[in-house]
């Protein structure tokens, strides 16, 4: 069984969603330190001159875990998201598909990053047709860190494969993963070309962007970037 480890991401993008496709279980690493500026509380939507980010505001304290991270709802940050849905994709293919699913959502009181994250991931993880089981890696109380983490993370859902990211060898120590008899292998990506629904191509947006603009084809062209 192979498996995939990353942290939730909020509206993550197409090579997320490709890591997910390729493995049997992709586990929510939920329980690690939260690092601000990176994914887990924004990402890009394409837009007429070119992108824009969508952020969730949020509260925390140096050393906090993702999953205890919670979100500034003193500020409009839903309202703005969804406009900004609005604003960018009602001339997309498959606005009207999607579009009811996020009005609802925003209309949520969200409390956690990880909430929402979850809520989203799991969304566009059916509305793409992936299948893989997601587990949430603070459901199986590991205390480990680094590489034996994610070892013990393999061993826990008795995986045989650990599929890294591009960016792996930054971080992972791959003779560890053979010592104990878990292959590796690196996710190779290489972004796909679609039509979206400004001219142009703008790539690294959210999934949503290939969602509102490719439909039922999305899932199609994710795997036409997979080397």
């Amino acid at each position: 069984m192979k498996i995939a480890i990353h942290q939730p991401q909020y509206l993550p993008w197409l090579g997320y969603f490709d890591k997910m496709d390729n493995s049997d279980v992709f586990v929510l690493l939920d329980d690690v330190q939260y690092k601000k500026n990176e994914w887990q509380n924004r990402n890009k939507i394409r837009t007429a001159p070119s992108w824009q980010w969508l952020t969730v505001p949020v509260i925390f304290e140096h050393g906090q875990k993702i999953n205890e991270i919670t979100i500034d709802n003193h500020r409009d940050w839903r309202s703005k998201h969804l406009r900004s849905f609005e604003m960018n994709y009602s001339r997309s293919p498959y606005y009207e598909d999607h579009i009811g699913f996020f009005r609802d959502s925003y209309t949520k009181d969200w409390n956690l990053l990880v909430d929402i994250n979850d809520y989203f991931i799991e969304y566009l993880k059916k509305a793409l047709g992936i299948n893989t089981e997601l587990v949430k890696a603070s459901s199986l109380k590991i205390t480990s860190t680094g590489t034996e983490r994610l070892i013990d993370i393999c061993k826990v859902l008795k995986a045989d494969t650990y599929l890294a990211g591009s960016g792996s060898a930054d971080y992972m120590d791959a003779e560890l993963f053979k010592k104990n008899g878990i292959k590796t292998e690196v996710q190779e990506f290489s972004h796909p070309k679609y039509k979206q629904v400004f001219a142009g191509f703008e790539p690294y947006m959210s999934a949503v962007d290939l969602l509102f603009s490719s439909g039922k084809d999305s899932l199609k062209i994710i795997r036409e970037g997979r080397k």
